[in-house]
């Protein structure tokens, strides 16, 4: 994290008024280990909070309007408290916009105005939930000023919901969940139906994440990702036939689904959904083998996972694969998939420690050689949640 004195330096030039009247807090980026596009379908994920994230500076004004700057765009807004809508040409200021339309929405009238200087650290696109570490930073940090309980699932669902209804990105919980809840050196099993949890030792031994940026840009609103849903909708119109009942297809067994596939009329549904059941199942079967301490298990998992999203739910893209495949590649990785929510964004891997120096560099040398991007590594720590910073960071 960038010195928070050299932060305070920033925003009095940009603001104006006393370092005195600042505060700061943290919220993380997050990674997704294994479970993917199974959260929008209340299945199961399994997603750990990172050390790195965006940190927001914040002090109240005099009047009924908010600033906003960042020092990862050049783009500064001012608006009134009392006309908050979207607007394109807000671009990322939509997020906390969005934050702040959601608190009135539940009853919560900002007192005054606020000042907001963002600083992240969240390659902007790469999948690692930049936009969910705004929406939960912002909205605990106004709870907080404003005296209000700072509930940590309910800040969740409140920023879920912001991201839906404000920004038009029809998300699942878990990035905004991750991002609120995690705990250091513990990943988090979620059920996103009934936001059930559980936070999971993830005892990694000799080995290590390491992150890999594609550096291809993806943005979800403009990509099939709305698409996706709406086949996994159509699945449970379709298997409704047999389960009147249904609304989510995480509310089938694999073997329910098995034996009932074939309601499904149309075979690209059928193989969405088949990835959706499947990868809940490959969830709990984690949960298994991470309780054994097997991570060469694990890893098979993560494998399976990232085949099931290329072939059967086609959200991989050749950047991705070829990021993956350069992965299985280097000996000492357990496993490799991609995270979030494809079409670029990065990917994960089980690298043991003796590993992670020959794997940046081959990985790094193949997929540039393919694809002609350069790509970004992070080799990662598990971090806490959302949480306000105290004296200097």
């Amino acid at each position: 994290m960038a010195q928070l004195t050299e932060l305070k330096q920033k925003f009095v030039q940009h603001f104006g008024g006393n370092e005195a009247d600042i505060s700061a807090f943290q919220a993380p980026g997050r990674v997704n280990l294994i479970g993917e596009h199974t959260d929008y379908n209340g299945g199961s994920v399994f997603p750990a909070a990172l050390t790195f994230g965006t940190t927001l500076l914040i002090a109240p004004r005099e009047d009924r309007k908010l600033g906003f700057a960042s020092t990862n765009f050049p783009l500064t807004k001012e608006i009134s408290l009392d006309n908050i809508a979207f607007s394109e040409e807000d671009d990322w200021a939509n997020y906390p916009k969005g934050i702040v339309w959601e608190l009135k929405h539940r009853g919560i009238d900002l007192s005054r105005g606020y000042n907001f200087l963002f600083h992240g650290e969240i390659p902007n696109g790469s999948g690692l939930s930049s936009s969910a570490s705004i929406e939960v930073v912002t909205a605990y940090a106004l709870l907080a000023l404003e005296g209000k309980p700072t509930d940590t699932v309910e800040i969740a669902v409140w920023s879920q919901h912001a991201e839906n209804e404000f920004v038009g990105v029809k998300c699942g919980i878990m990035d905004q969940f991750a991002v609120a809840n995690g705990r250091k050196e513990h990943a988090i099993l979620l059920d996103c139906d009934t936001l059930k949890y559980e936070l999971v030792p993830f005892r990694s031994g000799d080995y290590k994440l390491v992150i890999g940026n594609t550096n291809k840009r993806r943005g979800l609103v403009d990509s099939k990702y709305n698409e996706r849903r709406s086949q996994c909708e159509q699945a449970v119109k379709d298997l409704r036939q047999a389960f009147p009942e249904l609304t989510l297809l995480g509310q089938l067994t694999l073997e329910q689904y098995q034996a009932n596939e074939h309601l499904i009329q149309d075979e690209t549904v059928r193989r969405r959904a088949r990835h959706v059941i499947e990868e809940i199942h490959r969830v709990s079967s984690s949960m298994e083998v991470l309780k054994n301490n097997d991570l060469a298990a694990f890893g098979q998992l993560m494998n399976g996972s990232h085949d099931s999203l290329r072939d059967l739910y086609e959200v991989t893209g050749i950047e991705l694969d070829t990021m993956v495949d350069a992965a299985r590649s280097v000996p000492g990785v357990l496993g490799s998939r991609m995270t979030g929510a494809g079409f670029g964004g990065c990917t994960v891997s089980l690298v043991h420690q003796d590993s992670v120096e020959r794997f940046i560099s081959e990985v790094g040398s193949k997929y540039e050689a393919a694809t002609g991007l350069k790509p970004a590594f992070y080799v990662c720590d598990i971090g806490d949640g959302v949480r306000e910073i105290k004296g200097e960071a």
